[in-house]
């Protein structure tokens, strides 16, 4: 697999033959499907779970989808598909075994008071979606850009009033007030530990400000780190998620069974 270039790369036929090498983590939004006006709004197409699989296959199932959205969501989205996966930037985890881990999450009662304030800021600033995820809560202003500067100011604050317990993580046109916790950089570490990662160079794409520890722990590990689009950059850099999945589908061998369409 190439390790470093520009915004073209090219798969050859040796890479796809040392693909069995490799294990591999995948962001979704912003990095295998562009983003919608809403979380709820992304679709998978066929050609994409297919995809995955496709990759899962050939990595003997040393692939799992690594995001800041819950497992459930993420298994809604891909139903009725199901692989490893770390959700909620790592505070939930599903090992290759199906074994889901959850981090504790004592101060759930006094994020839930803070979203009661979150959602009174929205019901002011139309185009303000607050999504509750249990143990966090992601307010996304893409459609009211105008309320950032408010939003940021409420959620600091917010952060400070609760303490330590808690973190604001920005992301795409989306603040996330989070108990603290694992992050993806340790959901990979416990992959890498675990068959069938363990042994294996290590591949991230992701796309956003928190994929960026992410980046740092697989290149630690020998890996390599893949940005798509231009809010981070990685080792190697893709323009967008249609560019990721082109990659991915030219790089994969086929897997005997599956007929794919071409993203």
């Amino acid at each position: 697999m190439p390790n470093s270039g520009n915004c073209s790369p090219v798969a050859t036929a040796s890479d796809a033959g040392r693909f069995g090498r490799y294990c591999l983590f995948l962001d979704v939004d912003g990095t295998l499907v562009e983003f919608a006006a809403t979380p709820d709004a992304v679709r998978i197409d066929p050609s994409l779970a297919s995809l995955i699989d496709r990759g899962s296959h050939a990595l003997g199932g040393a692939l799992a989808i690594v995001s800041g959205r819950t497992i459930a969501d993420l298994d809604r989205l891909f139903a009725p598909r199901q692989w490893p996966a770390a959700g909620l930037h790592g505070l939930e985890r599903r090992d290759a075994r199906g074994l889901t881990t959850t981090t504790p999450s004592p101060g759930r009662s006094r994020l839930e008071s803070a979203r009661a304030m979150v959602e009174a800021f929205a019901g002011q600033h139309p185009g303000v979606l607050v999504e509750g995820k249990g143990a966090s809560v992601a307010v996304h202003y893409r459609q009211a850009p105008d309320a950032e500067s408010g939003l940021t100011r409420l959620l600091e604050q917010l952060v400070r009033d609760l303490g330590s317990e808690f973190e604001l993580r920005p992301g795409a046109c989306v603040l996330e007030l989070r108990l603290r916790g694992p992050s993806k950089a340790d959901a990979i570490r416990a992959f890498l530990a675990e068959p069938p990662f363990a042994g294996r160079i290590p591949v991230f794409a992701g796309d956003d400000l928190t994929d960026l520890d992410a980046f740092v722990a697989v290149e630690r590990a020998g890996g390599l780190s893949i940005s798509v689009g231009d809010r981070v950059r990685g080792r190697l850099r893709l323009a967008s998620p249609r560019e990721l999945r082109a990659f991915l589908a030219d790089l994969l061998p086929e897997a005997p069974g599956t007929a794919e369409r071409k993203a």
